[in-house]
């Protein structure tokens, strides 16, 4: 099986060029070239058109340039590849970066269905405002590994993985072939990262348990020599974390704590630690969801499933870097050994909580997750959590919710991770957390409540987390707007792989010296 899955897989090449006359000789299937509205060819198409074939195309009518049109012309004058695939750009003087984008998904959806073994792309990489090549090639990645993405994994009858071209060179002038070799890997290891957590989520609760998260874990630690270490119910409570166990005791499934360790630099260096929230299904316990839609949380899990994609891309990278992940998972399910509101339990940090509401349960499991890293004396902490239904009101399904304090050490953290979003188009949006909002978690019975109320619902779930980060700089994520999809397209997004990752690589070139 195993054989057969790495026969169907893309594969990815650079094929450098120092002319651009030489691309009329590339012998391919598919030669694919982009063009632009109101008739307008690239400098590519230009020199391979000199027959008139392409003009001709475009002054008919058959393709209008606007961003993600496609034209398949065969046995093109002047071309040596058995076909040419135009695809509109949009305007030539302002070549979008969304407009490429969707150009990408064009070219990916057409080579899908397209005959041709094999493709070399030969688009205007450098010419997209405010990107450059390198963004340009991961892009493209990230549209083959979409169009191939499959969340058939249970169903009697596989859905077919495209029959169309497998081979995909990108034509890049020689100078810039070693960046984009670069960009192919790191667009491969994202890509792939982003997968995982897909498959991961997409999975159901009765498959996809705290155990499977933990041999998830162990399976990629076997295979990229990172190191794991997987606790059970006992060694949690060795440790004191009430309130993480208050939130499992629900339920029969066994409770898991995961550490997955990449030690990709000198053991001298502080390490980098993602914790992310593992609720691999959610029903609110006793404070029971609405029916309708409750089978979405089994995304609970999400911010696990993204740590997990984020570790794989980090080691098939090698990224040298220290970066642990570690997430608590469990179950939370209404028993009559469920938390009732009104409940107080102690957390591994000492501060007892009063639960409010047994569906504000991220930030319990949580909240032990982030004293348990200060044994590592971590040069950063990030949290990723699907925690609040809040943060979607504010921010929709476009951002991600992202929480720090305010300081010189928080503000570079927070803003390291919004250019890491912006730069792969996984974008977040920074959110305040303020000593205001931490007056809405008083208990009258116990040191903080689990819930503020309804005003800021994410922010003051945030301000939660923060009294048990004290000790060291960190951030939080929430994805419950952006990682996963319901509806007719309903599935995970395996967000924020991509912005998690490209963190990292950022803070791999910084502790190497090299610019990104």
């Amino acid at each position: 099986m195993a054989n057969e899955t790495k026969e169907k897989q893309m594969d990815f090449s650079i094929k450098a060029y120092s002319r651009i006359r030489e691309l009329k000789t590339v012998k391919s299937g598919c030669l694919v070239i982009g063009i632009f509205e109101n008739s307008g060819l690239s400098q590519i198409a230009s020199e391979l058109d000199q027959a008139g074939d392409i003009a001709a195309a475009i002054k008919s009518g058959d393709i209008s340039g606007k961003p993600g049109t496609t034209l398949l012309l065969r046995q093109t004058k002047g071309a040596a590849a058995e076909r040419v695939l135009l695809v509109g750009l949009g305007k030539e003087d302002a070549l979008l970066d969304k407009n490429f984008t969707v150009a990408t998904k064009a070219i990916s959806a057409s080579l899908a269905s397209v005959g041709a073994k094999d493709a070399v792309l030969a688009l205007p990489w450098h010419d997209i405002k405010d990107r450059d090549g390198p963004w340009a090639i991961r892009q493209c990645i990230f549209s083959f590994f979409d169009t191939d993405y499959r969340s058939d994994a249970l169903k009697s009858q596989k859905e077919p993985l495209p029959k169309g071209t497998r081979k995909i060179a990108f034509a890049m002038p020689a100078a810039h072939a070693g960046d984009a070799r670069t960009a192919l890997s790191q667009g491969k290891a994202i890509a792939g990262g982003v997968k995982l957590a897909k498959d991961l989520g997409n999975l159901p609760g009765n498959v996809c348990t705290p155990s499977y998260l933990a041999a998830t874990a162990r399976s990629l630690a076997r295979e990229h020599r990172m190191q794991v270490q997987v606790l059970a119910r006992k060694q949690i409570e060795t440790l004191k974390m009430g309130s993480f166990l208050s939130v499992a005791k629900g339920s029969d499934e066994p409770p898991k704590f995961i550490v997955l360790k990449h030690l990709g630099g000198s053991a001298k260096d502080a390490p980098l630690v993602l914790v992310g929230k593992g609720l691999t299904f959610d029903s609110g316990g006793i404070s029971l969801k609405p029916g309708a839609a409750m089978d979405e949380m089994k995304y609970d899990m999400c911010g696990a499933a993204a740590v997990l994609g984020t570790l794989q891309a980090a080691a098939e990278l090698k990224l040298k870097l220290n970066v642990i992940g570690v997430i608590p998972s469990c179950e939370n399910l209404p028993s009559g050994s469920a938390n009732k509101p009104g409940d107080i339990v102690t957390s591994m940090a000492g501060q007892t909580i009063e639960i409010l509401n047994t569906d504000a349960e991220g930030r319990l499991i949580l909240c032990d997750a982030l004293t348990y890293t200060e044994r590592f004396k971590p040069a950063a902490v990030i949290d990723i959590a699907t925690l609040t239904g809040a943060c979607v009101t504010a921010l929709g399904h476009h951002n991600t919710g992202l929480f720090s304090r305010h300081d010189a050490e928080h503000d570079a953290l927070a803003d390291e991770l919004l250019a890491a979003g912006k730069a792969t188009g996984d974008t977040a949006w920074r959110l305040p957390i303020e000593d205001v909002y931490h007056e809405q978690l008083k208990s009258n019975f116990a040191d903080v409540a689990n819930i503020g109320g309804a005003p800021a619902g994410s922010i003051t779930a945030a301000c939660f987390l923060d009294r048990f980060t004290k000790k060291y700089t960190w951030a939080h994520l929430d994805i419950a707007g952006t990682a996963w999809k319901g509806g007719a397209t309903k599935g995970a997004t395996g967000r924020p792989v991509p912005m998690l990752t490209e963190f990292l690589i950022r803070r791999a070139h910084k502790a190497s010296g090299k610019h990104r």
